[in-house]
């Protein structure tokens, strides 16, 4: 799955068009005000921040598929199974002998 990765000016006018400042904007990603700014600005975007809004803003099958990688990353792995070990051998000794 390919993501989309979104530019400053991108992100910018998404903003823009849903007429929320920055602050409700980035809120509801759970970014601060001040790194949405940055964002905007035209710093790096981390890729924990382009997959929340792929699955924001992209398409309902794009945020389905992102929706469904990060289920798979949060599986346990599958355990395998080891082998057993061998049992010990028993030590026979004559019952009721003397040493």
């Amino acid at each position: 799955m390919k993501l989309k990765i979104y530019t400053a000016a991108e992100v910018r006018e998404l903003r823009r068009k849903s007429g929320q400042t920055q602050y409700k904007f980035w809120q509801c990603l759970h970014i601060t005000q001040s790194g949405g700014s940055r964002y905007e600005s035209g710093h790096k975007m981390p890729a924990p921040v382009q997959l929340l809004l792929n699955i924001t803003f992209g398409t309902e099958a794009k945020s389905a598929a992102c929706v469904n990688a990060l289920r798979e990353l949060a599986k346990p792995p599958k355990k395998t199974k080891a082998p057993k070990p061998a049992k010990p051998a028993k030590e026979v000794t004559a019952f009721g002998m003397l040493p």
